[in-house]
This record gives structure tokens, C-alpha cells and sequence, in this order.
């Protein structure tokens, strides 16, 4: 056994560097890193969750990531061993993107009923979109698994002239159970259901439904950790929305999604460590959003000037900086947004003040949250990771709400 083997990775990072006579700048020029980010990693402020991160900093200190940071560490991280502990509430969603969506058409085995139009089947996927943005998750689930057959035996068996509508409207369908599968931890699921998302809106000719799947699919990639298809998910779009957002004439619709993919490429070189390409493009989003001049929920991104600002809350949390989180949360008022929303902004606060070994001031957020949207915290991998870090700042005298939040949400 190492002599790294009973510390956190920030303190076998500090402790490798010293035997190396390395000072915390030599290592930052080693990573291609800023001081404060090596400097943030060695206080345990900075998380070092990426496998590409533990393998460069172990390259750069000379050892291996195993005596960086253990192996069985790495194989089996604490949060996802509660996640798995936690109930699932989209298991029957999960089942109902199993298999071909509609195989008994493939025989002409189409129901003897008459098959639902358009008009009939868009006041339920709208009903499906405010159940996600309640973080009504279980309900959401029971209702989206009954309505994806039938939605997909429609488009198969509908007039022409109605196709086209059918396609849109599983493509959003198919959005809502992408978003719902990356809150609730489910990122492989969110991949499956936005590619259908994306297969959809392009067959039913709507190239920005298309640029709101590919948004689905990037969070599914972040949460995936990779990096790389996340960033060329939301590249892809910026690329061809920027040129046409530059025009006068450019509906708010464009703007919004533009301004979420650059809100979406902020989070992901929040968790990189790149500061300066995380302002960078929370500045752009705070850019098109004034211009927007209202908050507003296109294709259900819910961008607008409120959003921006949580954001810029968690990606300054994500980098570390838990005092621009907590600034900037100061200002914010998100009651005007879904309790999907205002629950991850209540998420980042408390996070912001765990940093900060705010423990009483973390507590009362997330209490706040989970009253908002118990589905969404009881299983949010963030939010299970701050309780669990907040029950070990309090020792041996845990707060008896913090306990109780525990309890709920079976952290161990």
C-alpha cells in the first residue's frame, strides 16, 4: 500500500508535488493550468472527477494514477453506489425504449381502433413537459411509456399530410424522456431517447427541433464524461446559429437556443477547469439573453436573463469559486422558473456554501429545494454528494434536519 493510499486526491496531489520539489506553480505549468485551479485542487475545493484529469496530473507528477488516487476508488464512486441504492423512477420508461418502437406495424399488425391525430396527441406532450419541469418524474414515466408506442405506431400508419406534425411530436416526446434521464442519473438512456429526439425533428423537416435534441443530447454526453462529443454536440449548433443570430430579422426562438448551447458549453469548461472559456461563453449567453430581453421557454430550455444567472452560479461552483456563486446567487430571483429550475438553483447554492463549510445555510437550501422537487433531489447525484459531504463536516453532531434529509434520500 502507497503512502498516498488513506488521503484525498488534493492532498496525495500536494504531497507528490513537495517529494518532487515541484512548487504549485511548476505543477500548473505542467497541466497547462492556472495556480489557483492546483491550488483549489490540493484544498479539495477543485474535484478532480475525470479520468483524463487524474491521467494528467499523474504525468505530470510522475506516477500513476493509481497512487494518485486507488483504484477501487475510481471503479466504484461513492455517489454512484448510493444512486444505485436510490429508487428509479423512469424504470418503465427505460423498458419502453427497449426494442423497436412499433415492430408490430412492421407486420401490419396496426390496432382495429381509430388512430389518435396531431390534435389529439400535442396537449399530451405538453402535459409531459410541465410534469418534467415539476421534477414529477414517476408520473411523467408511467404517462410518456404509455404515449411512445402510440405516437410511433401513428406516424407509421397516418395520412401523409400528417406525418410531418407526428414526427415533431415525437421528437419533443422523445426530448422530455432525454431530459428526465440525464436529472435523474441515466445518461445512457438520455442518449438513446435523444437520437430519436434528433431522427424525428429532422424527418419532420424542423431543423431547430433538431438543434434542441442535439442540447438533450450534450447534457447526456456531459454526463457521461464525454467531453468531447458533448462539445462537439453544442459546437455544431453554435457554428450555424451564430452567423444567422447576427441578423436583425433572427426570431427569439434561434436566440434562445443559441444562448442555451453557449450555456451548455459553459458548463462543460466549468467541468474542465477552464475559466476563462467558461465566462467567456456565460458572457455570450448574458449577451443573447438582454438581447431577447425576457425570460422564455423555447423548445423547453427556459432560457432567458434567470437562467444565464444560475448558471453562472453552478459553473462557478463547478470551478471552485464559491464566492462568485454565492454573489451572484444574491441577485438572483428565480421564483418566475419551472421548480425543475429553482430546485438545481437551490442545488448550486448549497453547494456553493458547502465550499464554504456553510453547513447550516447549506441545509436550509436544499431543505428549500427538496420542497420544490423531492424526485429531482432525492436522487440528483450533486445533491446526494453535498449531503454526504455535509453530514462528515458535521462530525459526530449532525444537525437533526440534515440527518432527517439524509434519512430521506437513503445517504449513507
Amino acid at each position: 500500500m502507497s503512502s498516498t493510499d488513506e488521503l484525498t486526491v488534493g492532498q496525495s496531489v500536494a504531497a507528490l508535488r513537495r517529494a518532487r520539489g515541484m512548487s504549485q506553480r511548476d505543477l500548473a505549468a505542467e497541466m497547462g493550468r492556472s495556480e489557483s485551479w492546483v491550488s483549489q485542487v490540493e484544498r479539495g475545493v477543485q474535484p478532480v472527477e475525470r479520468l483524463s484529469v487524474l491521467q494528467a496530473l499523474a504525468d505530470a507528477l510522475g506516477v500513476s494514477v493509481r497512487e494518485l488516487r486507488p483504484e477501487a476508488r475510481i471503479a466504484a464512486p461513492e455517489p454512484e453506489q448510493a444512486h444505485q441504492a436510490a429508487s428509479n423512477d423512469l424504470d418503465g420508461l427505460r423498458v419502453a425504449l427497449t426494442g423497436h418502437p412499433a415492430l408490430g406495424t412492421l407486420f401490419k399488425q396496426g390496432s382495429a381502433q381509430p388512430m389518435p391525430s396531431p390534435t389529439d396527441f400535442r396537449p399530451q406532450v405538453d402535459e409531459l413537459w410541465e410534469m418534467a419541469h415539476a421534477s414529477s418524474y414517476t408520473a411523467m414515466s408511467e404517462r410518456l411509456s404509455a404515449l411512445l408506442p402510440q405516437l410511433e405506431a401513428a406516424v407509421r400508419q397516418a395520412p401523409a399530410e400528417e406525418r410531418a406534425e407526428l414526427h415533431s411530436l415525437r421528437a419533443r416526446a422523445y426530448q422530455v424522456a432525454a431530459a428526465s434521464f440525464v436529472r435523474q442519473d441515466e445518461p445512457d438512456a438520455a442518449w438513446v431517447a435523444a437520437d430519436r429526439a434528433l431522427q424525428a425533428a429532422e424527418l419532420a423537416g424542423q431543423p431547430l427541433e433538431v438543434v434542441a435534441s442535439l442540447f438533450r443530447m450534450a447534457h447526456a454526453f456531459i454526463r457521461q464524461q464525454r467531453i468531447e462529443q458533448a462539445e462537439q454536440a453544442a459546437r455544431s449548433a453554435i457554428d450555424v446559429l451564430t452567423p444567422r443570430c447576427q441578423e436583425v430579422s433572427c426570431p427569439p426562438e434561434e436566440l434562445s437556443l443559441l444562448g442555451a448551447m453557449n450555456l451548455v458549453t459553459a458548463v462543460i469548461n466549468a467541468r474542465e477547469g477552464n475559466r476563462s472559456a467558461t465566462h467567456r461563453h456565460i458572457e455570450e449567453a448574458r449577451r443573447i439573453a438582454a438581447q431577447l430581453g425576457e425570460d422564455r421557454n423555447d423548445f423547453d430550455t427556459e432560457f432567458g436573463p434567470t437562467n444565464v444567472e444560475i448558471h453562472a452560479v453552478s459553473t462557478a461552483v463547478d470551478l471552485g469559486d464559491a464566492g462568485l456563486a454565492l454573489d451572484v446567487a444574491a441577485e438572483v430571483n428565480a421564483s418566475a422558473l419551472s421548480p425543475e429550475r429553482q430546485a438545481r438553483f437551490l442545488l448550486d447554492v448549497a453547494r456553493a456554501h458547502a465550499q464554504r463549510r456553510h453547513v447550516g445555510e447549506a441545509v436550509a437550501a436544499l431543505l428549500s429545494a427538496e420542497g420544490l422537487a423531492a424526485e429531482q433531489i432525492h436522487t440528483h447525484h450533486l445533491a446526494r454528494g453535498v449531503v454526504r459531504d455535509l453530514v462528515r463536516l458535521s462530525g459526530r453532531r449532525v444537525p437533526e434536519q440534515l440527518a432527517g434529509l439524509a434519512e430521506r434520500m437513503a445517504v449513507v
